[in-house]
């Protein structure tokens, strides 16, 4: 019997792919992957007009079976303990690509990070900001070129309305994992 790919999934601040991600966690958990949840301190604690931490909080732990990772502390051991085979940034905003290019260190998901890629393990970044083509441009590039990180093929969600936003093709994250795994970039990295 074929062991599940073990899955850290860490959400971030971009509250309106929230429903997106999970979603496609949904699916993940019906193919098999076995996924851990992981929230950065905004999305785990504000309550948006997408809905409230709690309810995220409580739809995470239905689909994933355990609560989620959201401390810096209970972040620390993922890479020495190698909890997972690859950890995922599902939807990573600008700002905590910001602070991984710069490897700031101060939310559960960039300790998470830290402490996954220290052994080499495979990250990956589903991109969703409204300025990726302009400030967040030269973080995702900065990432772009680092071992170990790979990206959820991604294109303009709104052009004429949004010239600068990106978004990840969410769906294609499975797909993303398993190229990740074989130490490949999923192609083509912009999406039509």
């Amino acid at each position: 019997m074929t062991q599940p790919i073990r899955v850290g999934f860490a959400l971030t601040g971009s509250f309106c792919t929230h429903q997106r991600v999970l979603s496609v966690m949904e699916s993940m958990t019906m193919a098999g992957f076995e996924l851990t949840p992981i929230l950065s301190f905004h999305a785990g604690a504000l309550d948006t007009r997408f809905g409230s931490a709690e309810a995220l909080r409580k739809r995470l732990a239905a689909i994933c079976g355990k609560p989620p990772i959201d401390t810096i502390e209970a972040a620390e051991p993922i890479g020495p303990k190698a909890m997972f085979d690859v950890l995922a940034v599902a939807p990573c905003t600008g700002n905590t690509i910001a602070k991984l290019a710069y490897a700031v260190t101060d939310t559960p998901v960039t300790m998470a990070v830290k402490s996954h890629l220290r052994g080499g393990r495979p990250v990956i970044i589903a991109v969703s900001t409204n300025d990726a083509l302009s400030g967040s441009a030269a973080n995702i590039g900065i990432l772009l070129n680092r071992r170990h990180y790979y990206f959820v093929p991604m294109k303009q969600d709104a052009p004429e309305a949004k010239p600068c936003s990106i978004v990840a093709e969410m769906e294609m994250l499975p797909e993303t994992i398993q190229a990740a795994l074989e130490g490949r970039q999923l192609q083509p990295l912009l999406a039509p």
